[in-house]
């Protein structure tokens, strides 16, 4: 298939639901996790739940990157734009996610901080470039698909000598974050829907070791609806053969290896973290990055003496339970009645890519979620 309407095409679709309800064995239920947020989107969009069987489940996963920044990274931010008076570079979904004393960063750009939305890091350096008195931070988040061109900024401010260009590192990694889910009791899964941008950047090859070692296929897929239908019946067929793999149905972008151009990039710049806390999952070891010694100058972190406090979700927010794959969105009480997209409670009411936004902006709640 060469053009993206071949990819939604409803017989094609239907004829794939057949074949997966074939084949999945009446005796047992199924449970995958679909890691990452844009999974999730497409699966809410198409009405994917509608079109299996009832003894396969998929379970929402954390791989939103706004969703699992938690709030003492937020009020990280907010405090270098109100108290440092620093111009504060972020993308879009950042500046509504609550943060401590009923702040986010879109209140503090009305309390008179300088925040600034951005669609690439290179915004952040122009600004640096045309306001040489001004301090310039890039809230830099994400998973591996952005962490190569937070590296590509830092190298450049290098370079160029920015004095007034750093970053404020939380970008997160894949891989922990999928064993720590694994490393829980509270959710059964029998195999992962793998990430499509991030496998991109990393190949299917870190993956290998939830196969090899603890009996968990991973299928690698696209974000439109026949991938991860095409994805969901690999998997079944491994979980019914007795098999655990790491297979690729998005092989037309992603490859064993992945972009080693951009793993070079970010082996370069940064190294992981101790640890780091994740909304939902806790403290996790190894599972981020900060810039290495050479790069100093340019962590915002070390330049502005920044310390990090964890503070708690709001005490009603199931969102934290959500991203571990423990309850649904509709499980929470404020979902769709105190917490909208336009009244975020949570942060997977706030981001595009989150669960509860995703699930209320198609009202597949209505059906999807109440016939699980």
């Amino acid at each position: 298939m060469n053009y993206i309407d071949e990819f939604r095409d409803g017989a094609l679709a239907q004829g794939l639901a057949r074949a997966i309800a074939a084949e999945a064995r009446a005796q047992r239920e199924y449970h995958f996790m679909e890691f990452c947020g844009g999974h999730t989107h497409a699966i809410a969009r198409y009405g994917v739940p509608g079109l299996l069987p009832p003894n396969v489940r998929m379970i929402h996963g954390p791989g939103c990157p706004v969703c699992v920044l938690p709030v003492g990274r937020i009020d990280q931010a907010i405090r270098l734009a109100l108290e440092e008076k620093v111009t504060l570079c972020t993308y879009a979904d950042t500046m509504r996610v609550p943060a401590s004393a009923g702040l986010t960063l879109q209140r503090a750009r009305a309390r008179g901080a300088d925040v600034r939305m951005i669609y690439a890091v290179s915004d952040a350096l122009a600004l640096a470039r045309a306001q040489p008195e001004r301090q310039v931070v890039l809230f830099a988040i994400g998973f591996e698909t952005t962490t190569p061109p937070t590296a590509v900024a830092v190298l450049r401010a290098q370079a160029e000598g920015l004095k007034n260009f750093s970053v404020l590192c939380c970008h997160v990694l894949t891989p922990p974050a999928m064993q720590a889910i694994l490393a829980a009791p509270q959710v059964h899964l029998d195999g992962f829907v793998g990430p499509a941008h991030v496998s991109t950047v990393i190949g299917t090859r870190p993956y290998e070791p939830f196969a090899r070692e603890q009996g968990k296929p991973v299928v690698i897929a696209g974000f439109e609806p026949l991938d991860v239908m095409q994805a969901i019946l690999m998997l079944i067929r491994q979980v019914n053969a007795g098999r655990a793999e790491v297979e690729n149905e998005y092989t037309r972008a992603v490859s064993r290896e992945g972009n080693r151009k951009a793993q070079a990039l970010m082996a370069e710049v940064f190294e992981r973290r101790d640890s780091f806390e994740w909304r939902g999952l806790g403290e996790l070891p190894a599972s981020a990055l900060r810039l290495r010694a050479p790069y100093a100058a340019f962590d915002a972190e070390r330049r502005f003496g920044l310390t990090y406090q964890g503070v708690p979700d709001h005490k009603a927010c199931e969102c934290a339970a959500i991203l571990r794959g423990v309850k649904r969105p509709a499980d929470c009480k404020l979902f769709g009645t105190v917490c909208t997209p336009d009244t975020p409670m949570g942060a997977c009411m706030v981001s595009s890519e989150g669960a509860c936004a995703a699930y209320y902006s198609y009202g597949r709640h209505q059906a999807a979620e109440g016939r699980r």
